[in-house]
């Protein structure tokens, strides 16, 4: 039942008004977006425009977990405290159209605590009339670290439910978010220093 109603949340993200698109122009992706060594920067988040980056808890299913996030100091910062009773986890989504042709990977430079977090990356694909979600776990340390995302090994899932799905549209990908669902009670804080596409 927890996995069906996380899913309907997913559901409720993905049936948004389709985001901007701003797959024209690199600087469509961010304020800064750049290639750099075959890498193409999405997020760097030193100027603190750019789409905004929003929050979905688990209240909407009952649950008592808390998730903040701001642009400050050069970084993305996800805070709050995660419950594991009755829901068990937080979110930050930015909707933002993404051709990331050519690209393998997502790339972050990230810092932790030691929390284990996931990058889903959306790109519209159905199941019937259900979204299947895409994600990616990743460490984190107490220092500073870049840690990478192969879109091939993102795993697919249904209503949370595993399910086989067609490899990742890179063209079509339309938000990345960014989750904690460790089951672990407790405070928690992600900080994120840049978000690359990486070959």
């Amino acid at each position: 039942m927890r996995a069906f109603l996380l899913a309907l949340v997913f559901l409720g993200c993905n049936g948004a008004a389709p985001p901007p698109d701003a797959s024209s122009t690199p600087e469509g992706l961010s304020p800064r977006a750049m290639t750099t060594d075959s890498t193409r920067t999405l997020f760097d988040f030193d100027s603190g425009e750019g789409a905004p980056w929003r929050i979905v808890n688990d209240g909407v299913m009952g649950g008592k977990s808390q998730g903040f996030s701001e642009i400050r100091d050069g970084a993305l910062r996800f805070t709050g405290t995660l419950v594991t009773d009755g829901g068990g986890f937080t979110s930050t989504r930015v909707d933002q159209r993404m051709d990331l042709s050519g690209y393998a990977a997502i790339e972050l430079r990230v810092r932790g605590g030691g929390r284990s977090f996931e990058l889903d990356v959306d790109d519209g694909t159905l199941r019937g009339f259900r979204p299947v979600s895409r994600r990616g776990a990743f460490p984190t340390s107490g220092d500073w670290q870049i840690v990478r995302v192969e879109f091939a090994d993102l795993q697919t899932s249904v209503f949370g439910q595993p399910v086989r799905a067609e490899p990742l549209a890179p063209e079509a990908v339309r938000s990345l978010s960014l989750f904690i669902a460790d089951g672990q009670d407790g405070p928690f804080e992600l900080e994120v220093d840049w978000i690359r596409a990486a070959p």
